[in-house]
Order: C-alpha cells, then structure tokens, then sequence
C-alpha cells in the first residue's frame, strides 16, 4: 500500500516527467526560479503594473520571456549573466505577477511597455534576448525604437501568424499550456481568469505579427535569427525567411532542443546568448 501510494504521488506532482530514453527535445523539465534579486518592483508604464527584476550590474540585457509564461523562466539564464551584465527580467502586461488593462494585447503595445520600463529603470539602451513572443516584441522595438537596443537575440520567433506550426498534438507544448495555468493561478493578480487570458493570446498569436521582407529589411540593429532544430510551434522556412531578411542577421539552429530550449539545455542556451553578447559588435 505504501508502495502504491508513492507511486500515485509521483504521477501526480509529475505527469510529464522524463523517461531515460526520451530525446531532449520531447521533455519539458522544471520551471528554474529565479535567483535573489539586486532590486524588484512594480512599474506602473502605460496605466498598468510591470513587475519586474534586476540582477547583477554591467551592460543592461532584458530577457523577454514568452506567452503564457513568466519571467521564472529565465532562472537560468540569469545567473549566467548576471556576474557580468545587469540583467533585467520582466512578466509581460497579464502575464505572471503584473497587471493589465482592457486593451487587447499586441506587438506595438508589449513593446511598449518594455521600453516604459526601460524609462522607469533610466534604461537609455539595452541588449535583448528575447523567447517566441519575447522575441517578436523584441524584433517589434528593433522596428520602432532602434535608438533603444544595442542588439537583439531573437530565439522562436515569427514574422507572421502563417510561420507557426500546428501545437495541438505536441505533447510538450500542451503540457507547458497546463503547467502555465497554474504558474498564472499562483502568480497573478487576476488568478482565476486563465481561460478568458489564453483565449485573448491566442486572438494574438492568430492575427500578429504581419510583418513582410520590406518591413524586416528596416531593421538596423544586430541581430541573430535563433531557432531550435527541433521547434514543434515554428516552421522552419520562417525562421530563414526572417534571417535572409534582416540585413546582417545571424541565423542559429539550437541542436537537439526544442521551442523551450532554455531549460532542456540551459548550458548550450546561455553559451550562445554570451557568445552573441560578447562578439556581436
């Protein structure tokens, strides 16, 4: 009985646990927490409240985690950075432990509270390294306020809604959407409204962003186009039609990952975010 009993909680605490045999790309390990903070807050930009982290101290960088997630994610990363950057994470407008309004969400207006909160923080320029929705918010400031970024890494990424894959029958994926229901119970002011939050993103993810070969030739910034080689939500001719497009654009494949790269392989994630860092001039 006690055996049972052990083996109910294990399934319980860890339905999508890794079998020993299952390739990396097709697990979804541990949400990383976040290490002690330098200073937190909440901002209030564009009649809202971003919450927000910063760590260590050096050349600002601003990790932009993606939709339905929080800036948790980042965990990692961030004690990589921090001994030599001042990195600064942020949950995105209802997402995590910030606030939202009534407007619908959009690339024009996420972007621009990261740069409200950059004006919060006297943040005149910053690098970003930003994930799927992070790194099209990311690519949407490089668009309109390249007098605010240094550089930009822009991993799971898409330039239109015609460049995501079908997700419904990835096993991974639809366990983070489970897994993000929960962090959004724990974490956020309005937490029992999860459902009506997944459907105004996925309104988002449907419509945005629309941007062609024209508009990504305006970018400017240094830029690297990041997927992984095993991304089950982008399709891969998005990826490369993004990289041709950006003038000087790096174009990286992550090998043996997937959408959530970071945390199936935090050490080859954080090796090419600082090597992008330190020789992308």
């Amino acid at each position: 009985m006690t055996r049972l009993i052990f083996l109910l909680c294990v399934l319980l605490v860890a339905p999508f646990a890794a079998r020993a045999d299952e390739p990396q790309w097709m697990t979804l390990p541990p949400t990383p927490t976040l290490p002690e903070a330098t200073q937190t807050g909440a901002a209030p930009v564009n009649g809202i409240k971003i919450w927000y982290a910063t760590f260590g101290q050096g050349e600002p960088v601003i990790l932009l985690h993606g939709g339905l997630a929080n800036a948790n994610y980042w965990g990692n990363e961030v004690r990589a950075l921090k001994p030599q950057y001042r990195v600064i994470v942020m949950d995105r407008r209802g997402h995590g432990r910030s606030t939202r309004d009534q407007q619908p969400y959009g690339c024009d207006l996420m972007a621009s509270d990261v740069v409200g909160l950059m004006d919060f923080l006297h943040i005149q320029k910053a690098a970003i390294v930003g994930w799927s929705d992070g790194a099209i918010i990311g690519l949407d400031i490089a668009l309109h306020h390249p007098e605010r970024l240094t550089k930009l890494f822009a991993f799971a990424a898409n330039s239109d809604p015609s460049g995501v894959a079908d997700i419904d029958k990835s096993p991974v994926f639809n366990a983070f959407i489970a897994r993000a229901e929960k962090e959004y119970e724990k974490l956020s002011p309005t937490p029992t409204e999860y459902k009506a939050f997944l459907e105004q993103i996925e309104k988002m993810w449907q419509t945005q962003p629309n941007w062609t070969a024209d508009d990504l030739k305006k970018i400017t910034i240094p830029t690297w186009i990041v997927d992984a080689d095993h991304d089950e939500a982008i399709k891969r001719e998005n990826t490369e039609f993004m990289a041709a497009n950006i003038p000087g654009a790096g174009l990286l494949l992550q090998p043996a990952v997937s959408h959530f790269s970071f945390i199936q392989d935090p050490d080859q994630f954080t090796a090419d975010v600082l090597h992008f860092l330190q020789h992308v001039k």
